[in-house]
């Protein structure tokens, strides 16, 4: 893949191959003068590549975010929801990292669901219900970074279910 073919709209597929500095520095040439759009490809990206992440994926994973980070020090510049990006990024990955070490792949199978709740305060407990191991393990990870005092997170596998609809 050469510089040219990923100039004009550089993506995180593209990113993630880079291996030679001036190609990386072409990169963040590009991104940057894109701006906004041009690095949220890249946030979505590596988002996507999270949610998908596999037990041997992490690894690379990690390192991308790593070459991002010092790539793009500084993400407030596309946006200020950015500013911890690259922490926000990590946390949800080592919380995916956690609970795809701690659950075998031959107890994935069935349905999940991700709780969340706080017993101290008024409000709604939040739950997604039915869901597949790779969506409820990103869920979770998604969600842990952000818990506030006293909330909590399950990630749970439904053994049992009784289901009815109302007519």
């Amino acid at each position: 893949m050469g510089v040219h073919t990923y100039m004009a709209n550089p993506t995180y597929a593209d990113f993630k191959m880079l291996s030679a500095t001036e190609a990386e520095i072409a990169f963040q040439n590009a991104v940057l003068s894109e701006g906004y759009s041009g690095f949220r490809r890249l946030l979505d990206g590596m988002t996507e590549a999270i949610k998908k992440a596999g037990d041997a994926d992490i690894e690379g994973i990690e390192m991308t975010i790593a070459k991002a980070s010092h790539l793009f020090p500084e993400p407030v510049i596309f946006s200020p929801s950015w500013e911890c990006i690259w922490s926000e990024l990590n946390a949800t990955l080592a919380a995916k990292k956690h609970v795809l070490s701690n659950i075998s792949p031959t107890d994935r199978k069935g349905e999940w669901q991700v709780i969340m709740d706080n017993p101290q305060v008024v409000q709604e407990v939040v739950c997604y219900p039915g869901l597949a191991f790779h969506d409820a393990a990103y869920l979770y990870a998604y969600f842990r970074p952000q818990l506030e005092k006293s909330e909590y997170i399950r990630l749970q596998k439904i053994q049992t279910v009784i289901q009815e609809v109302g007519g």
